[in-house]
């Protein structure tokens, strides 16, 4: 790849990203709009820059990577991402919109009536946050070690500056501008070289395609690993913070129903071309699989089939979408980090936000510098775990289940943080060809068994549900009108 042009790309949306941040700190004035932009985001703009975050280094590079790789296998990674929003529709949007709170520990304490579930709340909040934000600093080393020559530290600093600058500058109202436009230049960036390609191979010989192989712990279609897969990416949707955290921005339930619809949309168009990146990969540029090159596929692919400058100026396309993928994700994460760190330490001001901020971006990176990078889309389908086994339970029995308690929340908490970390830290260590099944994709045993310990801890400490119950859960299921129960 020409470094002057990759490291061109690179300028521009970093360039972009602080200009769109600039404009989104002139019109953010209250803690409200640092924390939730007001609640007055319109479905359109709030879908956008779901679809901004959401998809990260695992969606843009990972999953064409391990298509590259395994073929059919890996078309569960885009479909359990694209069905989680499902979930939410159904589930998880407009409850929880309604629940008037500004981060998920307010909603598990206003819920329980408990600082201690709280507490536990936040701590995993943080975890889950730090744990995926990893991933996409390494994608961004990954990025501008191939589209430049530098090291790959380079990439990892300048997303966690660009993100701090922009979080900082405007909180949830200046961010959800820039990853509204991250989404749809990311989108482009991949929709105009995959079609590109497709044009200037239509009538070309194909390679064949290297055998499948498996270095990530990627499941075999119709076995243990794909169910547990599914059950990760399923369930871990409904976790994830920095997703959550854009439904307290609606105006009401109903534009949080309206807003996941559109997402749905979104999502299901963009998954077309990293899957088709992925096909073209196994079909042209097998080698790149042989090489170890597969989550830089989407990368090279261009210049490996196009070349020339047009294959220069496709590159540089996709190098652009790529950054604004580790950016959007990131600033996404680092928000909602901030809003937990800062309401439960340092009071909940705007000054407090910014210093959360700063302490939630910098230990992910800390961590990233020090660790080497696995396949990005196995990665994070590792977090989908950890977060379907700990978030993902006290949400939908604290939506939908009057029983639970605060004993019992707590107790399923932190039996899905220690069985699913615990499978995480001993697959690591076995490594990806040696570990088990099970622990190489733990949800399919990790998810029901925090489920099952929250109902029983629950129906044996049924003095502990609160009083509140039942004006919580009206609030919760009844629809309200726009602007109406507001904090």
């Amino acid at each position: 790849m020409n470094s002057p042009v990759g490291l061109a790309a690179f300028l521009l949306v970093v360039l972009a990203t602080a200009v769109i941040g600039f404009y989104g700190l002139r019109i953010s004035r209250t803690t409200g709009d640092f924390y939730v932009a007001s609640r007055t985001v319109p479905p359109w703009w709030n879908a956008s820059a779901i679809g901004g975050e959401y998809l990260s280094a695992a969606s843009f590079l990972g999953v064409a990577g391990l298509i590259l790789l395994s073929g059919t296998d890996a078309l569960w990674f885009p479909v359990g991402y694209t069905a989680g929003y499902l979930m939410l529709l159904l589930f998880v949007a407009a409850p929880l919109r309604r629940s008037g709170a500004y981060t998920i520990p307010d909603f598990t304490e206003a819920r329980l009536e408990s600082t201690a579930v709280r507490r536990v709340t936040s701590l995993v909040v943080v975890a889950v946050g730090w744990l995926y934000i990893v991933p996409q600093l390494h994608g961004a080393g990954l990025t501008i070690r191939i589209s430049t020559g530098l090291p790959s530290w380079v990439g990892a600093l300048a997303v966690v500056l660009v993100v701090y600058l922009s979080v900082a500058a405007g909180g949830m109202r200046s961010i959800t501008f820039v990853q509204a436009f991250q989404y749809w230049l990311k989108l482009t960036a991949l929709a105009v070289p995959v079609v590109f390609v497709l044009l200037h191979q239509s009538g070309g010989s194909a390679v064949p395609a290297p055998e499948s192989v498996n270095p990530t712990g990627l499941p075999a279609a119709g076995g243990y690993q794909t169910v547990s897969l599914l059950v990760a990416l399923l369930f871990g949707t409904l976790g994830l913070p920095h997703v959550l955290v854009r439904f307290y921005t609606n105006p009401d339930g109903r534009s949080a129903r309206r807003t996941t619809l559109i997402v749905l949309g979104l999502l299901s168009v963009f998954y077309l071309f990293p899957t088709a990146a992925g096909l073209l990969g196994r079909m042209y540029a097998p080698g790149l699989a042989r090489d170890g090159r597969s989550d830089a596929l989407v990368l090279l692919l261009p210049g490996e089939l196009v070349g020339g400058p047009a294959g220069d100026a496709l590159s540089a396309l996709v190098v652009a979408g790529a950054f604004a993928a580790f950016l959007s994700t990131t600033s996404g994460l680092v928000v909602s980090l901030a809003g937990v760190i800062s309401q439960d330490l340092l009071g909940g001001s705007v000054r407090g936000f910014r210093i959360a901020a700063l302490l939630a971006a910098v230990v992910p990176l800390a961590f990233a510098l020090a660790t080497d990078s696995l396949g990005l889309a196995g990665s994070v389908g590792l977090v989908f775990a950890f977060t379907a086994s700990t978030i993902c339970p006290v949400l939908l029995l604290g939506i939908w289940w009057r029983g639970l308690s605060d004993a019992g929340a707590i107790a399923g908490m932190l039996t899905g943080a220690v069985l699913c970390g615990g499978a995480m830290v001993a697959g690591t260590l076995l490594g990806a060809g040696t570990a088990p099944a099970w622990l190489a994709q733990p949800a399919a045993w990790t998810v029901p068994a925090a489920f099952a310990v929250m109902v029983l801890v629950s129906r044996a400490t049924k003095q502990r549900i609160p009083g509140t119950v039942t004006r919580v859960m009206t609030r919760l299921h009844v629809p309200e009108r726009p602007l109406a129960n507001e904090r």
